[in-house]
């Protein structure tokens, strides 16, 4: 396990991060938590959802966040008559070798963008299940390993608006996080319109960092320590969306794992060797809320997934965190108050 007994490591990791930081907040304006979050599931081996209206820079986003790593990039554009194959790939008869020669589908990427992925019938969404889960593919019986890092950057339109399929249940599970771009405030679309007016801003955008670095940072990030006291909490906290009466569909296990591995990104983002409840309680909205379904009672009360899990943060006790050690870096947190302590 890779730990930061090297501190050169963590300077490294800080270094690479701003600089693909500043990479992609000179694409989108004035969204630096985005970007941000965008960041920390990619050093924590997840996959990330971009939910919103169409026209606010959800594919904006994903490009310029692979355009900013030097890496393999393959774009997924879906639509109701793509196939699983077109995705996963196919194997084709060879007349001269006459034999069967597999050709590689999109998924074949370290950074996969999947646009407008609830297009797509749940038979071809249902073609990421084994990548993004277990990153390999499996066709006519041979298991094929996906490159790393490998991460999908999906987006979708929601549901209420025409020509889209929900997500299936199974398919969410396998996003670490779910954000919403939202639109930009009139001085940063000013801006965005002085900047970005006669060019697409991903014309001159170039490699900041590599995949190798990339792959380091992820390590890097493994080591991160997490408390007894802090793994307790996340347990907690997801233990209490399986109990709610307005949720009929509580988080998994698998976002349990999540939660815990973007809090350790989000800690060696922020600086430090070891991960806070305030990470936790930073990340939980944005891991949490798009696996759980509401009643049918709270749908009617208006009632939303965000909204359950703000109210899940405010009655879950919160354990008081490590103090600063002499030679620890402490970042600037994440969470807007101090937590509620026990």
């Amino acid at each position: 396990m890779t730990t930061y007994d090297d501190r050169a490591s963590l300077t490294d990791l800080t270094a690479t991060v701003e600089r693909v930081l500043r990479s992609v907040e000179g694409v989108i304006e004035g969204k630096p938590e985005v970007v941000r979050l965008s960041l920390t599931v990619l050093l924590a081996e997840g996959h990330l959802l971009i939910e919103d209206v169409p026209g606010v820079g959800k594919t904006m986003l994903a490009k310029a966040l692979a355009r900013s790593i030097d890496c393999s990039v393959r774009r997924i554009q879906f639509t109701p008559d793509l196939l699983p194959s077109d995705i996963t790939g196919v194997s084709i008869w060879d007349q001269q070798r006459r034999d069967f020669e597999f050709k590689p589908g999109a998924i074949f990427a370290q950074i996969v963008i999947g646009d407008e992925i609830n297009r797509a019938s749940p038979k071809t969404q249902s073609a990421l299940l084994e990548s993004m889960e277990e990153r390999q593919v499996t066709i006519d019986g041979q298991t094929y390993e996906l490159p790393s890092p490998f991460m999908v950057v999906a987006t979708q339109n929601p549901v209420e608006m025409e020509g889209t399929y929900p997500l299936p249940e199974a398919q969410r599970d396998r996003f670490m996080a779910r954000v919403s771009i939202g639109y930009p405030s009139p001085e940063a679309e000013l801006q965005m319109l002085d900047i970005h007016g006669g060019v697409s801003p991903l014309d001159d955008l170039q490699p900041v960092a590599h995949a190798h670095e990339i792959v380091k940072l992820v390590e890097a990030v493994r080591g991160v320590h997490v408390a007894e006291t802090v793994r307790r909490y996340a347990v907690d906290l997801v233990a209490a969306t399986r109990t709610h009466p307005d949720l009929r569909l509580g988080a998994s296990p698998r976002a349990t794992l999540h939660l815990l591995r973007a809090a350790k990104a989000s800690a060696a983002l922020a600086g430090r060797e070891y991960a806070l409840p305030d990470d936790v309680q930073a990340l939980a909205v944005a891991v949490l809320a798009h696996r759980l379904l509401p009643t049918a009672q709270a749908q009617l009360n208006r009632r939303t997934a965000e909204q359950v899990v703000q109210e899940i943060l405010q009655s879950t006790p919160v354990p008081a965190g490590p103090q600063q050690q002499p030679g620890l870096t402490v970042g600037r947190g994440f969470g807007q108050q101090p937590p509620r302590r026990l």
